[in-house]
């Protein structure tokens, strides 16, 4: 029989299994159970120079690289044996020869080490004399690695008395197995006791891989080790089989999701009737929203609202209503009050025009109650209250809603529009003024109220003069109107000054011999002229063409000094009130518009100036209302400047008043020469030292600080929203404008949201998930800032999706620090995004921050280096991998460095591998002259470098 290999192969001695040279004989004999076995000894210790060799047959390898040798044999002691040389051995000597074929015969190969190979020299640990029975050893060896077809082995005697009994030839192997839901094959071991021979793995049925490569490492000794990658159940199967196999989940049954967990029971009214479900459909009249798992269960719409209570006050109307009995299972309930005007000559009811006013909304209400304005009187209408849920808009049917059927009454008129002086002396005002736009009746007559102390005065004329005023005088003016409904809105204050009585004194005085000369004739004119007058005056107020010379005026608004509490616009309930409270009124003859310089979110940006009297002169931006405008396009222009006029500091932007009286409707803002402050950056990357990098944060962080104390969130603080001047001076602006935007598929900067839309590079992850805006929210949105200044103007998260980086974000990633960005800062940053809300710094501890950086600079030289830290994941996404550009140019576009793609090429650079070895020296040379960018493209060509495993050093 011939040697053969396997995991355990035994082979004992026995006749044609060995070619025996010289003194070696096949004998009987017996083993350690005394059963007959067949042995080759040696045993010619008396004569010198003894080379004994016996070699085995051919043994095929079968693709192993190493194998093992176990060898069972006795050895005679030497000092049992009497009268014998010196030269009496106890080892032997194991060799192996390595062939493609079995050509081996009794003279090929020599009988000698080279061409066999040495193995090791065999010593046994027990010896046996002549009084004793045999003591069998057993010896394993081990060879390799092995690249031949097969081989022989031998063995060599130099002067032993021994038995070689048995030799078992074997190699090892990690068998078949399954682990993480993977199967990997027999796996024969390495070429060295010490290999690791890598066994690929693949998902058993309906399973699928959680993470690659996957595989198992075998070891030297057969063993399966570190596990790379794992496989879990799919969807509709779970584990069984102690984790071997993925079974079915079983009719009734569902998982959702891939991963380790069990089929479940299906949720409340959901049903299947297969096996292998991944969800359970809805019964019929049950559904699940677009954002509901899988695992929840099936919801309805909810019932009609109940118990309306309607309250009518003249032209307008209090709505409120009960909760549904049934919710339909969910918690997010809202409500929808549609409004009808009807015609009872006609029968019919029609949809309510924009005029009519429902606050707070009249879609998605949270609130069981509505306040309805601007109706009109005497008209009936029909308000539906509808009840709607997460599964509304998935239902066939028309949600059901409660109704209720009205009638307004007699309403008092609107406000007088604005009052004009037609003529005033040191004493007298003589005044006029329009009817309401919407009398609601007849007018029975007008209210005059008047101040600097409060008085009043009724006429029933849309003119009157008011006398016994005191010279050189300033006086507040408002009047009223009122019908058998009662008094209207007073029209907005207006100041008017009496003359000074010096002026009057001195022309009575060089006119009183005139005077006195033609008293009489005189007076007949005089009484004639005021009759004329008054009766002009009064035509031309009927008429509504009031003509006047056009004074530049300013109203102050009614603001508590030193105020500390910011007042939301929207609490008003006529938002033209909040404007004329918080904004300053300018005349249109003071603003000149010079040119267009961008383009807002309601109309044109414009650059021009502003000539109040008694003032200079100065630039101002303006921003205009595109014509064509709505009721509430308009109220949300305005709010920004509502929202504007209530701040004083010198880090947020300045408004210096509005224009709402003429066309187009104007806010008149302080002007910022330097624009935008990401486009700032990118035009001037490079150009700052880091002290005035601070500086300009510690300026924005100042100002959020002072939105911060009086409890205002902006929810929109980037880079793009702060303004510097000339001086570098960094300033916050751009309040609320975009939590009005409309969806805009086309801007990737906000993404839609409940209630909105959100800029989600910049927003906090509670306010993304939850709509948590608070200041701690703006206080993350500030390290982002932080981010962008300090990489002037890169884009935060560079080119991933919004999802991406709210998958990130949430997996606790965060930006690593740009280049050349100091330890410090960076640290700020991350404190600015703890997840934790409650353990971020306030922008007190910021300012304070920042503050004491600048103070020591010497902190501000230790810089992170932008290839370590937690962030590499993100990291890695703004290192540009050069054999994905075709030139140096498009590698140039990729680090914003394009505007030298002339000199590059001009210059021969026009391979990566020149690039590659440039220095800063052959950068000034080609007419790279900016620090900042220099380091960019060295920083970029350092990358280039290791990717392509070179390590020549890059001068800085």
């Amino acid at each position: 029989a011939s040697v053969w290999m396997c995991c355990v192969c035994v082979c004992t001695c026995g006749k044609g299994m060995f070619f025996f040279f010289s003194q070696w004989e096949e004998v009987s004999g017996y083993d350690d159970a005394m059963n007959p076995i067949r042995t080759y000894q040696v045993c010619n210790v008396r004569e010198l120079n003894q080379n004994n060799w016996l070699r085995s047959d051919f043994i095929p390898r079968k693709d192993v690289l190493r194998v093992y040798v176990e060898m069972k044999f006795t050895v005679r002691d030497c000092n049992s044996i009497p009268n014998i040389p010196g030269s009496c051995k106890e080892t032997f000597n194991l060799f192996y020869y390595e062939s493609d074929s079995d050509s081996a015969t009794s003279t090929s190969p020599f009988w000698m080490e080279n061409p066999y190979v040495k193995v090791d020299t065999i010593a046994p640990d027990e010896s046996f004399s002549m009084l004793e029975s045999g003591r069998i050893n057993t010896k394993i060896r081990s060879f390799g690695p092995l690249s031949r077809a097969g081989f022989y082995l031998a063995f060599q005697d130099l002067g032993a008395c021994m038995s070689l009994i048995s030799v078992r030839v074997f190699y090892k192997k990690c068998s078949t197995t399954i682990a993480s839901f993977a199967v990997f094959p027999e796996t024969a071991t390495g070429a060295e006791a010490t290999s690791l021979v890598i066994a690929p793995g693949t998902c058993v049925p309906n399973a699928l891989e959680v993470s690659v490569p996957l595989k198992l490492y075998c070891n030297g000794d057969g063993e399966w080790m570190v596990p790379v990658g794992s496989c879990t159940c799919m969807a509709g199967f779970e584990p069984a089989v102690k984790d071997t196999q993925c079974q079915a989940c079983s009719p009734g049954t569902f998982k959702s999701k891939q991963g380790e967990g069990f089929c479940s029971p299906c949720p409340p009214n959901s049903r299947t009737s297969s096996g292998a479900t991944s969800i359970c459909s809805c019964r019929t009249g049950y559904y699940r929203a677009d954002n509901d798992s899988p695992d929840s269960g099936c919801t309805t719409v909810p019932s009609a609202p109940r118990s309306v209570i309607s309250s009518v006050n003249e032209t307008s109307l209090v709505l409120e209503w009960s909760e549904p009995r049934d919710q339909g299972g969910r918690e997010d309930l809202l409500y929808n009050v549609i409004c009808k005007k009807c015609l009872p000559e006609r029968g019919t009811c029609t949809r309510c025009d924009d005029n009519v006013d429902i606050s707070p909304r009249h879609l998605g209400l949270t609130e069981r109650h509505v306040t309805v304005r601007n109706l009109q009187a005497h008209t009936q209408y029909s308000f539906e209250i509808q009840a709607v849920n997460g599964v509304s808009n998935k239902s066939p049917y028309v949600p059901q809603f409660a109704s209720v059927n009205i009638t307004t009454n007699q309403a008092a008129p609107s406000a007088v529009p604005t009052v004009h002086l037609m003529g005033a002396s040191a004493n007298t005002m003589s005044l006029s003024w329009l009817p309401p736009e919407k009398p609601n009746g007849i007018i029975l007559d007008y209210e005059i109220k008047y101040h600097e102390k409060v008085r009043a005065s009724v006429t029933q004329r849309s003119s009157a003069r008011i006398e016994g005023l005191k010279p050189g005088t300033p006086y507040v003016v408002q009047v009223r109107a009122r019908t058998v409904a009662g008094y209207g809105r007073y029209s907005s204050p207006t100041d008017f000054s009496t003359n000074h009585q010096a002026d009057v004194d001195k022309t009575l005085q060089e006119q009183l011999p005139l005077i006195v000369g033609s008293l009489t004739a005189g007076l007949v004119f005089i009484i004639f002229t005021c009759i004329l007058m008054i009766n002009n005056a009064i035509n031309i107020v009927y008429y509504g063409s009031v003509i006047h010379t056009a004074i530049c005026t300013i109203e102050s608004p009614i603001v508590t000094p030193g105020m500390k509490v910011y007042i939301d616009p929207f609490t008003y309930e006529d938002p033209n009130e909040a404007i004329r409270e918080f904004a300053k009124e300018i005349d249109v003859s003071c603003v000149k518009i010079e040119e267009v310089i961008g383009a807002g979110e309601f109309g044109e940006v414009c650059r021009g100036r502003l000539k109040l009297p008694g003032r200079r002169e100065i630039i101002v931006a303006i921003k205009t209302l595109k014509a064509g405008y709505t009721d509430r396009q308009r109220r949300d222009f305005l709010s920004e400047a509502s929202i504007m006029g209530q701040f004083d500091h010198p880090n947020i932007i300045r408004l210096e008043g509005v224009v709402t009286k003429s066309r187009p409707v104007m806010i008149v803002t302080e002007f910022m020469e330097n624009g935008a402050l990401d486009s700032f950056l990118r035009l001037n990357d490079g150009q700052f030292t880091v002290i005035q990098l601070v500086g300009m944060l510690r300026g924005i962080a100042a100002g959020m600080k002072y939105l911060s104390d009086m409890n205002y969130v902006h929810r929109d603080l980037a880079a793009r929203n702060i303004l510097v001047n000339s001086n570098l001076v960094c300033k916050v602006s751009d309040f609320g404008l975009s939590r009005f935007l409309e969806d805009d598929p086309t801007d990737p900067t906000y993404t839609s949201s409940l209630g909105g839309k959100i800029p989600i590079r910049w927003t906090a992850p509670e306010a993304i998930a939850y709509r948590k805006f608070t200041s701690a929210s703006d206080v993350w949105s500030y390290g982002i800032v932080m981010w962008e200044v300090m990489s002037y103007g890169e884009r935060p998260y560079w080119d991933m999706s919004n999802q991406d980086v709210i998958n990130a974000v949430e997996q606790d990633y965060r930006l690593p620090p740009p280049m050349d960005c100091p330890t410090a800062l960076h640290q700020l940053m991350l404190d600015c995004w703890v997840k934790e809300r409650n353990l971020r710094p306030k922008f007190s501890q910021i300012v304070n921050t920042l503050d004491k950086l600048i103070r020591n600079a010497a902190s501000l030289k230790v810089v992170t280096s932008t290839h370590s830290g937690a962030s590499q994941p993100l990291l890695d996404r703004c290192v540009p991998d050069y054999t994905t550009f075709t030139t140096v140019g498009d590698w140039l576009d990729a680090i914003k460095m394009s505007r030298y793609r002339d000199n590059f090429l001009n210059a021969g650079f026009a391979s990566f591998d020149l690039v590659a070895q440039m220095t800063a020296e052959d950068l000034l040379r080609i007419g790279v002259t900016l620090a900042g960018h220099q380091k960019k493209i060295l920083g970029s060509i350092q990358d280039m470098r290791l990717q392509m495993n070179q390590t020549l050093p890059v001068q800085v």
